[in-house]
């Protein structure tokens, strides 16, 4: 039956303005999202970027900072051993005091210059003067104490104003830095910085018989060393090396106070006498750590690189930093997510254009869906439009084929849900019957190990008990044998020795197998234990035999969870595991421990740490044997009680062991322990 025109057009329009909405609704809804992610994602992935440079950075700033350190002490120690200083020693005595002090003097200057120190002294044996009057006394500096020791040092000091002065008048002139007010950072009440950070060193001085008979100590001050920030600053940001223009800078900090930079405060004037913000300082100079984050330098954001200075005696002084300006990468995010939106902008104009033209298209066979039911109508039975879920015009026509269609597809369907109920019945009853079956299965196992563990609990008792009274007798007669004997029993000492051994090598295989047997009284107190602790003292005591063995050892150790145990009984596990994988490489290897977290379906459940080697491998055979008690695998001087044991111990707490291994490429022993026993 032909429909009216006028509902048949409102219903056409509905339709066509449903599936515009239908097209349209997911991209305005998707992009948008889309667009939000990439822009945090990339804008944090950019960040970390930056970040990890500025680390790079920091290293290279170190490395620099370290080897003209390195360069100060090495060149100091070549002069105290060098023959020209032999020389004008040997000199000395042929002049007046003097004369002789005036060119000591002379000559200690041009060495200062020529290797570009702002003090060069040879001090006598004692720290003080020697060779001309007015070298002062360096009682008491750390490095000129190990010198006179015989050997050189070189450290990071800071002098106060009255030491500098002493030194060089015109040191403690340059060592003066005003403090300029500087936002964020910490009160002072200081007027101006009168310390210097100084690297000096000092090296022994010998006679050609090898006698120490003084100390040669120099250094450079750091404070306005402008010459060595800017170097620090060239080799760390060379020119090109920052992208969009950004503009790196170098700093040298005595306490929080700048004594060398790069960074300006206004044009062409170095920000000197500024200070590093309290949130800097109290994480770098405060705690030790080094400071990798954005900071707010002088007077703009910067991505920042801190790190502490330590002086002779470990202390926090100073702090070296590098860094480079946020804000043309600031600006460069600005304009891409600019550029992503006006993308995404385009991509929604287009796409509105594309659903109008589409909802136009897929109307068509709407229409052709009402021709088709007319000719089932008229009797061609062979015409099919197929099923829809809509309401509208697709639903009526539907409706139509489904009248036309009622009989045969009844029937179908009809025996098409009889099999798949069957189907479904059948899947059902063989499921529970071979949950069924895995439960008994389970049920008889655990019924036939606890059988076992009373048998064996009963048998270990029995037996510990009658080993341990012969070997109390046999304990008692060796110590009566080596008391009544006295001297007399050094010749077969070695024998003793080795019989006391043997002894006590049954009390461990019998207090195993107690342990096992009875698990109940070995049970000690359960506290939380971390993975990396437990690791760090089991290699403590198997220390002897890393060495031994010539044994590498890497650590991966990427959790921090802990688990509810006794500390010692699972001590005892991981220092069996390693021990058995450093006798799994009697010619040297590599040991690796790691941990991890143990999560299922998105929850943490605990650890996992993993003990390998680089060893032979385990053979199939033997892995399927390796926890059974007294199966040694062919180990020299072991009794197979040390895996047998330790997987009940583990097994006690819900946990549980794996081994993997393959021939030649060593083995895998993996502790699956949980953060809290299952109870």
């Amino acid at each position: 039956m032909s429909q009216p025109a006028t509902p048949q057009g409102n219903t056409r329009h509905s339709i066509r303005r449903r599936l515009l909405g239908l097209a349209l609704l997911p991209l305005g809804v998707v992009l948008p999202l889309l667009l939000i992610t990439l822009a945090n994602w990339g804008s944090g992935y950019l960040d970390r970027l930056l970040l990890a440079k500025v680390g790079a950075d920091l290293v290279i700033a170190n490395s620099y900072f370290d080897r003209v350190s390195a360069g100060i002490g090495t060149a100091v120690d070549g002069l105290a051993s060098s023959s020209r200083l032999a020389g004008q020693l040997e000199a000395e005595p042929k002049a007046g005091n003097a004369k002789r002090d005036g060119k000591l003097h002379q000559w200690l200057q041009q060495e200062k210059t020529r290797l570009k120190l702002d003090f060069l002294h040879l001090l006598d044996s004692k720290g003080c003067a020697n060779g001309y009057r007015d070298t002062p006394c360096f009682t008491g500096w750390p490095v000129v104490e190990q010198a006179r020791q015989g050997s050189s040092r070189t450290e990071n000091d800071t002098f106060s104003s009255a030491q500098l002065a002493a030194i060089a008048p015109a040191l403690a002139q340059r060592a003066h830095t005003p403090l300029v007010p500087t936002r964020n950072a910490a009160p002072d009440p200081r007027q101006a910085e009168q310390r210097g950070l100084v690297v000096h060193t000092a090296a022994p001085v010998h006679d050609r018989q090898g006698r120490l008979i003084g100390v040669l100590a120099g250094g450079v001050l750091l404070n306005g060393n402008l010459e060595f920030i800017d170097r620090l600053n060239e080799i760390v940001y060379p020119e090109g090396e920052l992208l969009l223009d950004s503009v790196g800078t170098a700093t040298l900090f005595l306490g929080d106070v700048r004594i060398a930079t790069n960074v300006r405060l206004f044009e062409g004037q170095r920000a000197i006498g500024t200070r590093v913000s309290q949130t800097v300082r109290d994480t770098v100079l405060g705690a030790g750590k080094t400071w990798l984050n954005r900071a707010f330098v002088v007077q703009d954001w910067y991505f920042s690189g801190y790190h502490p200075l330590l002086d002779s005696r470990g202390e926090r002084v100073g702090m070296l930093y590098v860094g480079f300006l946020e804000k043309p990468f600031a600006a460069a995010k600005k304009s891409a997510l600019l550029g992503i939106i006006g993308l995404f902008a385009l991509a929604m104009l287009l796409a509105a254009i594309f659903a109008a033209l589409w909802a136009r298209k897929v109307f068509r066979p709407i229409e052709r869906m009402h021709m088709t039911m007319a000719a089932i109508e008229a009797g061609q039975a062979g015409s099919r439009v197929g099923p829809v879920d809509n309401e509208d015009e697709i639903g009526e026509l539907a409706r139509h084929f489904d009248q036309l269609l009622e009989g045969q597809q009844a029937q179908a369907r009809a025996l098409q849900r009889w099999g798949e109920s069957l189907d479904g019945k059948v899947a059902e009853r063989t499921a529970e019957l071979q949950e069924a079956l895995a439960n008994l299965r389970a049920t008889q196992g655990k019924l036939i190990s606890n059988e076992k563990m009373a048998a064996i609990g009963q048998l270990t008792a029995g037996v510990a008990h009658e080993i341990n009274n012969p070997i109390a007798v046999i304990q008692g007669n060796l110590e009566m044998a080596r008391s009544l004997l006295g001297e007399q029993a050094k010749p077969v000492e070695p024998e003793f020795r080795l019989i006391a051994d043997q002894v006590h090598r049954i009390r461990l295989i019998v207090a195993k197998l107690l342990q096992f047997a009875r698990p109940q009284e070995y049970v000690g107190y359960l506290e939380p234990v971390g993975a990396t602790q437990l690791i760090h003292d089991s290699l403590l005591l198997v220390g002897h035999l890393l060495r031994k063995g010539n044994v590498a050892i890497e650590q991966n150790l990427a959790s921090s969870r802990l688990v509810s145990c006794n500390k010692n009984e699972m001590q005892q596990v991981v220092i069996n595991l390693i021990a058995n994988a450093i006798q799994a490489m009697p010619d040297g290897g590599t040991l690796g421990l790691a941990v991890e977290d143990w999560d299922e379906a998105d929850m943490p459940i605990g650890l996992r740490l993993s003990v390998t080697d680089t060893g032979p491998g385990i053979p199939e055979a033997e892995r399927e044997r390796l926890f059974e008690p007294f199966y040694t695998a062919h180990k020299p001087g072991g009794h197979g009680l040390g895996l047998w044991v330790s997987k009940s111990l583990v097994e006690r707490y819900d946990g549980r062991i794996t081994v993997d291994s393959e021939a030649g490429r060593g083995a895998r022993f993996t502790l699956w322990l949980r953060c809290e026993p299952l109870g």
